[in-house]
């Protein structure tokens, strides 16, 4: 397992390709859909993020009690410079939450479970045996979401674009 600082650094780089987006985007393309089926505007997906960090780490690592509602971060909207400050907040949250991390240490049980009851087919994944698989699987959202988010932002920004 690699460090505490090492992994910080690759999030860093997720977080901060993220806010790159949503910044130049403004506040108007970054709450804006695709005009696709189960689209998400890079807002909404970043909030999504950020939630994962916060119910992982924080409750699976940290022991903390969180209330999250998932649904909730796919339709929230806002301005960007909001959005920038509870990007840093979160971060400095999954710092201090990763005080106490123990690489191979059994992730908290209760959370767990009413993950794996929402989840079934995540029982046999790395995330449900060790705090550090559960660190990876945090890392893996964030960087797939980030190419999500450039995607998006590539099409949202094309010449060719259809603004309404």
């Amino acid at each position: 397992m690699i460090s505490v600082g090492d992994y910080l650094s690759f999030v860093d780089d997720a977080l901060n390709g993220m806010v790159t987006i949503v910044a130049e985007l403004g506040d108007d393309l970054a709450n804006r859909r695709l005009d696709v089926p189960d689209s998400n505007a890079p807002f909404a997906v970043l909030t999504h993020c950020l939630g994962v960090m916060e119910y992982w780490v924080g409750s699976l690592i940290a022991g903390r009690h969180i209330e999250r509602d998932r649904a909730a971060e796919f339709r929230a909207t806002g301005t960007v410079p909001a959005l920038v400050r509870q990007t840093r907040r979160a971060r400095g949250q999954l710092e201090d939450d990763l005080a106490g991390f123990d690489p191979f240490a059994p992730p908290l049980a209760l959370p767990l479970a009413a993950h794996l009851r929402r989840c079934p087919e995540d029982a046999d994944l790395p995330l449900t045996r060790t705090q550090g698989g559960v660190l990876l699987h945090v890392y893996e959202e964030l960087a797939q979401h980030r190419g999500q988010m450039e995607s998006c932002r590539d099409v949202l920004l094309a010449p060719w674009a259809i603004r309404v």
